[in-house]
């Protein structure tokens, strides 16, 4: 299981100071400290870019692979940023991502297709509200993969995301009962291997103890592994959690177990 930092965000007041003064040291010091903590690929998150939309992901694709080599995750609304970001780019890069919201088809997936990378397609409806059955789940991954390969995107290019809800949601609980059942079962839906990624924070959206979020993140966290997620979006500070996700990668993965490797 691949972990991706969701560490480096504007939601981070460092991280949008530093894109607000286009200063790359508290980037670099961050995409540091991501590595540092066992990250295997980077979540570039500036936000919606409603200006200057090209010159700043620019500057953050840049910046942050002048310090690692590692795949990363371009996760913007803006499919002017995601173009500059694409050019711009020497890593491995992931668009994040579309939806069944006609704008986002026809926006992200022709880039998807001109680049030649991977894409990240969320299971949600097309007003972007959540599924709570998992029927509905096969559903839209069936609309999502025909909405890829209509655009020239190949199934091998395309990263389901089922979209982990808040617990405290009403139909939280449900849809997560749902996703697990989707990720056991999502191959025989596609008739080949169809890759996965799941946001953990989300799990533990709203107020509550840093003590209980972790262990809500840590339960379910091996619960989505032996389902078979493939990549887990998810902050590496959290030093228990990565901890359990570098554990499920050894247990579930075809890596040669090694207890040097658990901690």
């Amino acid at each position: 299981m691949i972990i991706v930092a969701d560490n480096l965000t504007i939601t981070n007041p460092v991280i949008s100071d530093a894109i607000a003064g286009t200063d790359p040291k508290p980037i670099a010091d961050m995409v540091r400290a991501c590595v540092a903590a066992g990250a295997d690929a980077i979540d570039i998150n500036p936000g919606p870019l409603r200006k200057n939309a090209a010159e700043i992901m620019t500057f953050l694709v840049e910046t942050v692979q002048a310090e690692t080599t590692m795949p990363l995750l371009l996760d913007t609304t803006s499919a002017e940023a995601i173009a500059a970001g694409l050019a711009a780019a020497r890593n491995r890069v992931i668009i994040n991502g579309f939806s069944l919201e006609p704008q986002k088809c026809r926006d992200m997936l022709p880039l998807a297709k001109t680049f030649g990378v991977d894409i990240i397609g969320y299971i949600l409806r097309p007003d972007s509200s959540v599924p709570t059955e998992a029927a509905e789940f096969f559903e839209i991954t069936l609309e999502l993969i025909a909405a890829a390969q209509k655009a020239g995107v190949t199934i091998d290019r395309l990263i389901i995301d089922p979209v982990v809800a808040p617990l405290i949601w009403d139909n939280g609980t449900a849809h997560n009962r749902a996703l697990l059942s989707f990720l056991s079962r999502r191959e025989d839906l596609a008739g080949a291997p169809l890759q996965s990624i799941a946001g953990l924070s989300n799990l533990s959206a709203g107020r509550a103890p840093g003590e209980k979020k972790r262990l809500v993140q840590k339960t379910f966290l091996p619960m989505m592994a032996a389902a078979g997620l493939d990549m887990v979006l998810m902050d590496v500070f959290q030093a228990d959690v990565a901890a359990v996700a570098r554990a499920c990668d050894l247990i579930t993965g075809e890596k040669i177990f090694s207890w040097a490797a658990i901690g």
